[in-house]
């Protein structure tokens, strides 16, 4: 289905960019706004604070970018960022429990955000029908007369110059500065409730030059935040022969910043693959720092009225713990699900787009939040399952120190593979009660 017609997309990040592409299958011509300038090699963006931090694209998160960008993995490999087994390639320790190794078929991309944002926004910068506005701003929604519907979006440039941008579909992909519900509430339209909870994520992030002498020759590393010490080092490999190393704090806890207290940090993990990458390894940048208050995520689907011709996709939808990686995986996701809905047909758009995003937010939001919900401090109900979950997942994580095939289900689950729900796979929960005892068997 091709619908004659302009249609806009508010913000060029990776939500932008992917839906950007979807409506580009559709539509006659498609604008992308944003009020960064678009650099135009890999570097990081004023526009996105966190293009500096290490970024993980999960599993899923590669298969659904390669679904809307054919052959993504393969260009970014021939770039020099390596793919990885997510499980005989890293090492894994969760709940201070170290992840017993084996192949996987669980495949990441030791990418860089900038790395990564330039090779999608070149694709898209190259589609006859798609043209970007940078150093512009978006101040409001123009609506049709009855104000049933989106008719286009107030723009200002740099240089001053305001005008009406028309549209038949807008899609605001403005991440979590969003001000749809704002704009909605000077419509007169309800706004969705807003769900939070609150986690205070500082992470700081440094690259390396990269040694096959640290991580025993592997391509990463992870030691997971628990109640009792509520740190997080993350380790990945990178293009241009780098490791990325992420060391972060939740509720108070604070990386420092100076070669001395980071190397203190890392060695406070409990992980002496990462303490001793970042006490020997050569720095090739300063460390990042960035401070994340709470995962937010807004219930449009619940919504009984919306305006037509509009929608809201990525993190302006819900924006999840960075810790987990799950923001851009959960992004290409929902543009897949757009394309299937705008090449189906039906009315209503808002609404099959909205309650069809809330089923793939609904398992990643449980995983982050449930998570999150294990440390006292963190505001939340902790629902009967919410507790047995979080016991659950700390004994196959005991398990998974001698059961392979314990950590591959979890690492699937992880990774947005599987849905949480097949944790609890009688085979599953069978290998989690024998404690990984008499698995050799895989």
């Amino acid at each position: 289905m091709v619908f004659a017609g302009h249609a806009v997309v508010l913000g060029a990040g990776m939500g932008g960019l992917i839906a950007a592409q979807v409506l580009s299958e559709v539509y006659d011509q498609v604008t992308v706004v944003d009020r960064d300038s678009m650099p135009d090699a890999a570097a990081p963006r004023r526009g996105v604070p966190q293009s500096r931090q290490l970024h993980v694209l999960l599993a899923r998160g590669r298969q659904a970018l390669d679904e809307l960008f054919d052959g993504l993995s393969e260009e970014l490999n021939a770039m020099g960022a390596p793919l990885v087994d997510l499980n005989e390639q890293v090492h894994w320790q969760n709940d201070g429990y170290p992840m017993r190794r084996s192949p996987s078929g669980l495949i990441g991309l030791g990418v860089s955000r900038p790395l990564l944002e330039h090779a999608v926004r070149s694709r898209v910068g190259k589609l006859p029908n798609v043209r970007f506005r940078a150093r512009t701003e978006v101040s409001s929604l123009v609506t049709s007369g009855d104000g049933r519907r989106v008719v286009g979006v107030t723009v200002a440039e740099r240089d001053g110059e305001r005008g009406t941008l028309h549209a038949d579909l807008v899609v605001d992909a403005g991440g979590r500065a969003s001000r749809t519900p704002l704009w909605l509430g000077e419509l007169g339209y309800p706004t969705p409730r807003e769900q939070r909870v609150p986690i205070e994520v500082t992470y700081v992030t440094r690259l390396y030059q990269r040694d096959p002498r640290h991580l025993d020759g592997l391509l990463g590393a992870l030691t997971n935040a628990r109640p009792e010490r509520p740190r997080t080092g993350i380790v990945a490999v990178q293009e241009g022969e780098r490791f990325a190393v992420a060391l972060s704090g939740v509720l108070g806890e604070e990386p420092p910043v100076d070669d001395e207290g980071y190397v203190r940090f890392a060695e406070s993990l409990g992980m002496p693959h990462i303490a001793e990458l970042v006490r020997e390894a050569t720095p090739v940048s300063a460390p990042a720092r960035m401070r994340y208050p709470a995962s937010v995520r807004r219930h449009y689907e619940r919504l009984r009225r919306f305006p037509l011709g509009y929608l809201v996709i990525g993190d302006a939808l819900c924006s999840f713990n960075p810790l987990y990686g799950q923001g851009m995986t959960v992004a290409a996701d929902e543009g897949l699900l757009l394309r299937r809905l705008l090449t189906s047909g039906g009315d209503k758009l808002w609404r099959r787009f909205f309650r069809g995003a809330a089923k793939l937010i609904d398992g990643p939001w449980s995983i982050a939040v449930g998570t999150d919900l294990r440390f006292p401090q963190v505001e939340g109900r902790r629902t009967p399952k919410v507790r047995f979950v979080n016991a659950y997942v700390h004994r196959l994580h005991a398990a998974a120190q001698t059961d392979p095939v314990l950590g591959s289900a979890f690492l699937r689950v992880l990774n947005l593979v599987d849905p949480p729900a097949r944790l609890l796979h009688p085979a599953i929960v069978l290998r989690v009660l024998r404690g990984g005892r008499s698995t050799a068997d895989g």
